[in-house]
């Protein structure tokens, strides 16, 4: 058993490409570069412009400012290691780590799943909408939507945190919950259950809530040519968000759960940064591409500079 207080454990995931470490450096740094200036420059854009306080863009700000605060938990890291010969982190700096990259994934989901609520709301019910979507609402469950992930994950960090460990050694790119309770040399279902089954079973509930809300959505977005129009300017941006964040978190659990030393390095370390590379990147430009107001606002500022 070893002594968590004084605990360095070492991160292996870069072992087989650090021949070619300063061009995966210029890279990360050239990546993390994008995703501060892209979700700046939405978050900016909407403060600064008023007709842009809607619950849409205020749901799509709040989408933004968790991109870059999940991401200030793995790139700057990443490129350190990059540089360095020692891939080394305290314990309390894994699970720092992780309590940073996995609360922002949950509230990742629970933005989306109020975005889907949004534009239900305006478009099924257009007449209602304002006396349902008030700002006083809006800001209550922008709040509940950042509190109760980073509730459920402190519960998981206190759980893996009370794990005494007999090894540290972890085979990845960063700290991951699921491999630092692989360390333990003490019954780990507790863990199990409650990140296995509790959280994801949450936040599949997200998933499918989201879904049974485009459902009936689409029934009337398909009646009109307007429908149609709205359609596809605030909800396919959505969707394609959703799905990236999706198919990027299902990448992550089975590099977890189902990891095999039979896939390549390279493999595996393209599986772990899924979901800290594309939603953030992606999401605020397929947002400022399709929302006109967004798109007419951001061209605006571009033109008076020049």
């Amino acid at each position: 058993m070893l002594n968590t207080s004084f605990i360095i454990l070492s991160l292996s995931g870069l072992e087989e490409t650090m021949k070619h470490r300063v061009h995966l450096f210029s890279l990360s740094l050239l990546c993390y570069c994008a995703i501060i200036l892209v979700n700046i420059s939405l978050i900016i854009t909407i403060i600064l412009d008023k007709s842009l306080h809607e619950a849409m863009y205020i749901f799509l700000c709040n989408l933004c400012i968790n991109g870059l605060y999940g991401t200030a938990g793995f790139y700057p890291k990443l490129m350190f290691d990059l540089l360095s010969s020692t891939h080394l982190i305290s314990y309390a700096g894994c699970l720092l780590q992780v309590y940073v990259i996995y609360s922002y994934a949950t509230v990742d989901f629970s933005i989306l799943a109020l975005m889907a609520y949004d534009r239900y709301v305006a478009i099924c019910r257009p007449l209602e909408y304002h006396s349902i979507m008030t700002k006083q609402r809006i800001y209550v469950l922008v709040f509940i939507s950042w509190m109760v992930p980073f509730f459920l994950e402190a519960v998981a960090i206190i759980l893996t945190a009370s794990l005494d460990l007999c090894g540290s050694h972890i085979d990845k790119l960063y700290c991951e919950n699921w491999s630092v309770v692989k360390l333990s040399c003490t019954s780990t279902t507790v863990n199990s259950v409650f990140v296995g089954m509790v959280v994801i079973f949450f936040y599949f509930c997200h998933y499918v809530f989201i879904i049974c809300t485009y459902v009936p959505l689409i029934k009337v977005c398909l009646r009109s040519t307007e429908g149609k129009k709205k359609f596809m300017q605030t909800c396919l941006p959505h969707l394609l968000c959703l799905q990236n964040v999706t198919i990027a978190l299902l990448f992550d659990l089975m590099y977890a759960r189902l990891g095999s030393k039979a896939i390549t390095q390279s493999l595996r370390n393209f599986m772990a940064v899924q979901f800290l590379t594309f939603p953030p990147l992606l999401n605020p430009i397929i947002y400022g591409l399709n929302l006109t107001k967004v798109r007419k606002r951001i061209r605006g500022y571009f033109d008076t500079k020049v």
